[in-house]
This record gives structure tokens, sequence and C-alpha cells, in this order.
């Protein structure tokens, strides 16, 4: 196993360099720069000659030609130093720890809630198969999966925020009386923020895996070790959960190594149109900037979960299937 994994690594390192090559490439040549982003927020009238936007230029590191400028990119990396924000002036690690908490509140949250909502909905879907209550299920978590997130957002913001007042329209905190509230006042106000963005990340997953562990359950259940089950007179709920449901781990397992990117990639849309602060919003607004240093800190973030993601999901595919011989 410990060659599978330094091969693995190895590969990772150079789909790394390959990906930050590729996006580095990228929003070079994309169309303006820090330097127009930032001109274009302050006043039209005032007129930049070309020697001080030279200078701008330069002070930003944006006078050297793309290829040059990924090399010293990549040395500061090596060193572990990805940068300055240009757009929040700040470095980029900071920039990022400051964002990653309130993305882990909803990411981690709707990773839990799908989890202990699936695994009792697909069991019983495969138990009560070709019932009515079992069709109704599966036909309301078909609706719920080709539902679009963003769509749902619109809707949750409109009847439970705007028309009844229940929830706070947006933001991740009440501005004019969160510092003056108790540990306990704060925890419930970000959690009645979290509510609406949390509904909107989980339903998609939870008619997902719901609809994963039903089909795998059906498949492990004709099985004949389970056919021997019945034979020998095991009960049913001995069978579903000692004998079949074991058996559909093994994919499920796999599947949480895949969970990792997502945990701090957030979702753009939503974190955009709820405006939470999370990465997903700040990566969309990294990208209007132009902020090159924070695009690739991000980018180089993501990739590795990626790719970390799908290194635990071989091993773990391993671990639980004693059939799987990584090398």
């Amino acid at each position: 196993m410990v060659s599978y994994i330094i091969r693995r690594l190895l590969l990772g390192a150079l789909t790394l360099v390959l990906i930050t090559f590729i996006i580095f490439a990228l929003i070079r040549n994309m169309p303006g720069d820090p330097l127009t982003m930032d001109l274009s927020m302050v006043d039209p009238s005032k007129v930049i000659s070309p020697l001080e936007y030279e200078r701008m230029k330069k002070s930003y590191g944006l006078d050297k030609p793309w290829p040059q400028a990924y090399v010293q990119w990549v040395g500061n990396l090596v060193q572990g130093d990805l940068g300055r924000s240009l757009s929040w002036k700040k470095p980029v690690t900071t920039v990022i720890g400051e964002h990653v908490a309130p993305t882990l509140i909803l990411s981690i949250s709707s990773l839990l809630l799908a989890y202990m909502l699936s695994i009792p909905m697909g069991l019983v879907g495969a138990v009560r198969i070709g019932k009515m209550d079992e069709r109704v299920m599966s036909i309301s978590l078909y609706m719920l999966y080709s539902f679009p997130a963003f769509v749902a957002a619109l809707f949750l913001q409109i009847y439970l925020s705007v028309k009844l007042g229940w929830l706070p329209l947006y933001g991740m905190t009440t501005t004019e009386t969160y510092d003056t509230l108790d540990t306990f006042g704060k925890a419930k106000d970000i959690m009645m923020h979290a509510l609406m963005p949390i509904i909107c990340y989980t339903y998609g997953s939870l008619a997902y895996y719901s609809r994963f562990i039903n089909a795998n359950m059906q498949e492990v259940i004709r099985q004949d070790y389970v056919r021997t089950a019945k034979a020998k007179g095991v009960g049913p709920s001995s069978i579903v959960l000692h004998h079949a449901f074991r058996n559909t781990l093994i994919p499920l397992v796999t599947m949480i190594g895949m969970t990792l990117p997502g945990l701090l990639g957030g979702a753009v849309i939503l974190e955009r149109i709820f405006q939470w602060p999370g990465m997903g919003q700040l990566y969309f607004l990294s990208l209007t900037s132009r902020d090159y240093p924070l695009i690739m800190g991000l980018t180089l973030m993501f990739a590795i979960l990626t790719l970390a993601g799908q290194l635990l999901a071989d091993i773990l595919y391993a671990v639980v299937d004693p059939r799987i011989r990584l090398n």
C-alpha cells in the first residue's frame, strides 16, 4: 500500500502542476486585470497617465510575462508563500482562513443531516419496495433531486423571510444586534441565518444518497447469501441491518472521501444569493476583481482537496472490501 500511495502522491503532484499552470494561463489572459478593475471603481473623471499605469503594474507584479510570473509563483509556493491578495490587502492564507469557518458551518451541517436522514430513508425504501409509501417517497426524492437549489433558495427567501418574516433574508449575522448578544444568542442568530442555506445544501444530497442506498440495497437483497439467511429463518430486520446494509456500506463509505472537496468548496450561487461569507462567495469575488494570487490560492486548495479525496476514497475502498488490492 505504501508504494501505491507514493505513486499516487507523485501523480497528484504532476496533476497539481498541470492544473495550476492551465488556470494561471487562463486568468492572466482574461480580459481586464486587477488595475483595470480597481480603476473602474474610482472617479471616471480621474485620468491615469501611462507612466503611472506602468508604475502601478510593476507594484502589483504584473509587468512580467505570465510564464515568468508562473515560475515566480511556484518558487514562492515552494517557500510556503501564496502571495498577498490584491483586493483584500492581506496574505492569501489569512483571507482564505477567515472564510473557511462560515463554509464549514453549512457544509458539515448539511452533510450530517443528509447522512442521518438518507440512510433510514434508503433502508425503508428497499424494504417497502413496490408499496404505495415507497412509490410516493421515490417520486418525492426524484422531484427534490431535479429541483435547482438556487430556485429553491429564492422561493425560501420569498416565503420564509419576505412574506412570513420567520428567518433573516441574507447574511450570517444580524449586524445591528450581534455584538450585544451573549454566546447562546450569537449561536442562535447564526443558526437562524444558516437555516435556509442548509436546507438548500441538503435536500439534493438527501435525495441522491437515499436513492443510492435504496438501489444498492435492492441489488444486495437479491444475492445468494441473503436468500440463504432467509432460508435459515433469520428475521427480516436482521437480514436488512446485519447482512444487506453492511455490504451496502462499501460504496457509501468510499463516497465520504469524494465529499472532502465539497466541505470547503462551498456553493458559489447559494452563497451569493444568501450573501454568506464563505469560500464560494470568496471565489466569485476573487474572479470579478481579477485577484490573481487569491484565485491561484483557492484553485490550489480545491485541487489538493479533490486529489486527497480521491486517494482517501481508494484507500477506504480497499479497507472496507478485502477483495480489493491497491497494488
